[in-house]
């Protein structure tokens, strides 16, 4: 099959070339976008004069209706075609002859695919974020209908001090929220079309540039033409905003797989989410979890495979360029494929509070408190703390804890401790006690929950 761009070279490209050149593979998946972008181009060009209105309403008519047989189903790619920029204009040109051939005036492929990928990404962008609200919703659902239970919070991975576990789950919530703010910060610098650029030094037509960015949803155009064939950096920018996005996932995801062990046995997961051993018939694995962990290096590793390719491109575009989509279109998948699963993990997780509150009452996780207590009772801090810690070393040298140590032994120590220190170091008084804003007691954090409501709703 004759190549479009056949004429300075007789196009006879060898099928080992064709097929390394080729990019129909992967980037069929854009041809919504190729189409729609091809009917905004081919009514500008219509609505400036360039080509009859007539032609513009049979090229827009042809295009509709390749759009409709894809969709449908009854028409094809053909893996012949260099990519689906070709493929559109050689179905068109096959169904409407000369008419055809004038939908690419006043254009590039380079343009041509800027535009593709914006639009596509920006689409992608715009589902991501509906993920991630419905993400959201789980964890505030799984904050508010646990609120009593009380866990050890970690530094370290070691015990620290008590918490509400929906505090902690308030964190990842908080992360989240922060991500989609990520992505649309990327979506909005995304939302600037580059059609009209050409090859990269625009074109002798007189072209009307905001009319196809305004039809096509873009808030201004690429005021550079060379800047508009070469940027990359909204693929970049995105990519990096996923990648943060699997790094919260990700943790999230290690500590889902620390919480299901017997060690822990904090929440247990559906059995729809977990998998069996071949040779152990004992074991329930998080495997999901601990799939989405693995899968973040794989979107690190697509980050650093686009930031690669770009950094020495001269300008302004260069077929390297070829090699953004397979990268973001990986990283888009695999972030898409991970919430959807992420999800109904969480929302069918079971959380086991009384394994919780066994493991807080231990570690000495209200140490803190103690010395506090010394501190309102007019300590110093420095010297209250010195105190706690030799109580602390007492309690694990008789192999009990603080609630249990005796008030006697207690004012061994300080005659400014009396019988209301239990109070003071009890688990439940240690979390509500903590007001301050962003803190663990539960009025704190059903702040949090409403303020995190308002956030999505004002969306």
């Amino acid at each position: 099959m004759a190549k479009m761009w056949t004429g300075r070279t007789s196009g006879e490209t060898d099928r080992i070339a064709d097929d390394f050149n080729s990019s129909i593979s992967f980037d069929c998946r854009m041809y919504r976008q190729d189409i729609t972008g091809s009917m905004a181009h081919a009514a500008m060009l219509g609505q400036t004069g360039i080509i009859t209105g007539a032609e513009a309403d049979e090229l827009i008519d042809g295009l509709q209706g390749i759009l409709d047989d894809l969709d449908e189903g009854t028409l094809s790619f053909d893996p012949s075609c260099e990519d689906i920029h070709m493929f559109v204009e050689q179905v068109l040109t096959e169904r409407l002859g000369d008419v055809g051939r004038k939908l690419h005036t006043a254009r590039s492929r380079n343009d041509q695919v800027a535009l593709d990928l914006r639009m596509y990404l920006r689409d992608e962008a715009a589902k991501l974020t509906e993920l991630l609200r419905e993400l959201e919703e789980v964890l505030l659902k799984t904050a508010q209908n646990n609120m009593k239970a009380v866990m050890p919070g970690y530094t370290h991975l070691q015990r620290a001090q008590p918490i509400l576990f929906s505090h902690h789950i308030m964190a990842y919530s908080m992360m989240l929220l922060r991500d989609m703010d990520r992505i649309a910060d990327a979506s909005a610098r995304m939302n600037v079309s580059p059609i009209g650029s050409c090859a990269f030094a625009g074109t002798t037509y007189h072209t009307d540039r905001r009319f196809e960015a305004e039809r096509l949803g873009f808030d201004d155009i690429c005021r550079n033409s060379i800047d508009g064939v070469s940027d990359r950096d909204f693929c970049v920018e995105l990519m990096s905003a996923l990648s943060i996005l699997m790094m919260h996932l990700s943790r999230l995801s290690e500590e889902i797989v620390l919480w299901t062990s017997w060690e822990f046995r904090f929440v247990e997961l559906s059995d729809k989410y977990t998998t069996g051993s071949s040779i152990m018939p004992q074991k329930k694995n998080s495997d999901m979890a601990e799939l989405i962990r693995g899968k973040t290096g794989r979107v690190y590793g697509d980050l650093m495979a686009l930031l690669t390719t770009l950094k020495g491109l001269p300008l302004a575009y260069n077929k390297d360029m070829q090699e953004d989509k397979e990268a973001v279109f990986d990283a888009v998948d695999t972030v898409e494929m991970c919430l959807r699963v992420m999800i109904p993990m969480i929302d069918t997780m079971r959380v086991l509070p009384e394994n919780m509150r066994r493991a807080a009452n231990e570690g000495f996780i209200n140490a803190t408190d103690l010395a506090d207590y010394l501190v309102k009772k007019g300590m110093p801090f420095r010297t209250a703390y010195k105190i706690s810690g030799s109580i602390v070393a007492e309690c694990i040298a008789r192999g009990c804890v603080l609630d249990t140590y005796p008030l006697e032994d207690y004012k061994k120590h300080s005659e400014l401790i009396g019988e209301d220190i239990y109070d003071e170091i009890n688990i439940e008084h240690c979390v509500e006690t903590r007001i301050s804003a962003g803190g663990t007691s539960s009025v704190s954090v059903l702040e949090q929950i409403d303020w995190v409501r308002g956030r999505l709703g004002s969306r």
